[in-house]
């Protein structure tokens, strides 16, 4: 019986992983410190004092971290480059040791016939640029970020075609500086937290004409995870409550990025100040890019209201399905942001670059983790998916995160999303039934 839940036979399949979150090695072979090493090392920032000093030792244990990757049958594998391993002061002198190591890498995952898609900047800033800066409250440190993407582009561009400049903007600005849940903390007023978020986008702006120059047929997108209102009710009037959510609270990144605009009254309204921006600004801040990518993990319904901006963000209640995160189960919200995102932005490419679940994982008797309840989330996400594309949405693959339980930043180590278990005291790899499931997903091409 033909599977009705197929997917597209040029859909990518893949896993996403973070430097910082994998790596370990945080003072080895050159690399210097990042935002995290330090915030990290902070009283109460995270839970038990944890820090990302070994992580699942990643950096010593590629060779058969890539093993388990095709022993799962991954074609695509998203990661991220540690900006202090490149350059340990951010700036200067190259450390050809980091190079190397992503170098090797590179050509380690493809000899295994997977393709690497790059993050440039996944939250670890080097430390020495906030320092000597104030990190993103700097432009400086944007025009910084394109130099770095230059140098790593010419590294690596002969053999990676695939690139996100930034992931997740909001949480090295927002989350960083107005409720200090991220590195570098230090709570700043709206608009200073503002102008480093508009910072940040005209760094992803330059990076961008770095790797095209670089890179002349390099797929080029940005990595974000936004607000994604779904309809209470389908229903023509909750249709367009959850579209002018959609419009006005992700007004201050995913908006100007794709229409090179500022909607000030949403803004203002729903971020506060406004930055500093030009018109030269928005020109590149809005680098016209091969795709869009979304992380998802949940969002809350939303309503019709009389308030002028017209829409109700409604409360889950308390007895909702939730992640060990605490976090609602939505996948009808993730089939509503693919619709939203092809009626606003046409057919930009979509990927999915990163969706997954913290659960409470434990080990068998049997030596086995039965997490049936990550495999049901994959499954009602994976769904909302083939919806979607059925529908004519131009969703191109999808990234699971992660392939590894690892460093959940101020959470520790306490809450793992990965479909491969670690044990960090000793950093044995365990694939857990979610593995096995979504390795036979990958082969079937299709929710099973």
């Amino acid at each position: 019986m033909k599977n009705s839940y197929q997917f597209p036979a040029d859909f990518e399949w893949g896993a996403a992983t973070a430097a910082y979150q994998i790596e370990g090695a945080y003072n080895e072979d050159g690399r210097g410190m990042s935002t995290w090493d330090t915030f990290s090392r902070l009283p109460g920032r995270t839970l038990n004092g944890d820090t990302g000093n070994v992580a699942c030792d990643h950096y010593h244990r590629t060779e058969q971290d890539i093993a388990l990757m095709k022993q799962l049958g991954l074609k695509h594998y998203r990661f991220s480059i540690a900006w202090p391993r490149i350059l340990p002061n951010g700036e200067g002198e190259v450390n050809q040791a980091g190079i190397d190591f992503y170098s090797k890498l590179v050509d380690d995952l493809l000899a295994a016939g997977i393709e690497p898609l790059i993050t440039l900047f996944h939250w670890d800033l080097p430390q020495a640029l906030q320092d000597k800066y104030g990190g993103w409250k700097s432009r400086k440190v944007a025009e910084l970020f394109a130099e770095y993407a230059d140098i790593v582009t010419k590294a690596l561009g002969d053999r990676v075609k695939r690139w996100s400049t930034i992931n997740e903007i909001m949480c090295f600005t927002n989350m960083a500086h107005k409720t200090e849940q991220h590195a570098p903390g230090g709570k700043e007023t709206d608009q200073v937290a503002n102008q480093t978020v508009h910072h940040a986008m005209i760094g992803h702006g330059l990076a961008v004409q770095a790797i095209r120059n670089n890179v002349p047929d390099a797929i080029v997108g940005i990595v974000e995870c936004l607000f994604a209102p779904w309809p209470l009710h389908n229903t023509e009037s909750h249709l367009d409550a959850a579209r002018k959510a959609f419009k006005d609270r992700n007004a201050q990144i995913l908006f100007p990025l794709l229409t090179g605009e500022y909607d000030e009254v949403a803004y203002q309204r729903e971020f506060g100040d406004l930055p500093e921006y030009s018109a030269e600004d928005m020109k590149i801040i809005s680098e016209p890019l091969d795709y869009i990518g979304y992380n998802f993990y949940n969002h809350p319904p939303v309503r019709p209201s009389d308030k002028p901006w017209g829409f109700d963000i409604v409360d889950m209640p308390e007895a909702y399905p939730r992640t060990d995160m605490g976090w609602p189960i939505t996948p009808d919200a993730m089939y509503w942001l693919l619709k939203f995102s092809q009626e606003f932005f046409g057919d930009l490419p979509i990927y999915i670059t990163e969706n997954g679940m913290a659960a409470a994982d434990k080990v068998e008797r049997d030596g086995t983790v039965q997490d049936m309840d990550r495999i049901e989330f994959l499954r009602t996400h994976l769904r909302a998916c083939q919806r979607a594309i059925s529908e004519g949405v131009p969703l191109k693959g999808y990234y699971v995160w992660s392939l590894f339980d690892n460093f959940e930043w101020a959470f520790g180590y306490d809450k793992r999303f990965g479909i491969i278990r670690v044990e960090y005291d000793t950093q044995q790899r365990i694939i857990k039934e979610s593995g096995h499931y979504y390795s036979a997903v990958m082969a079937e091409n299709a929710v099973l």
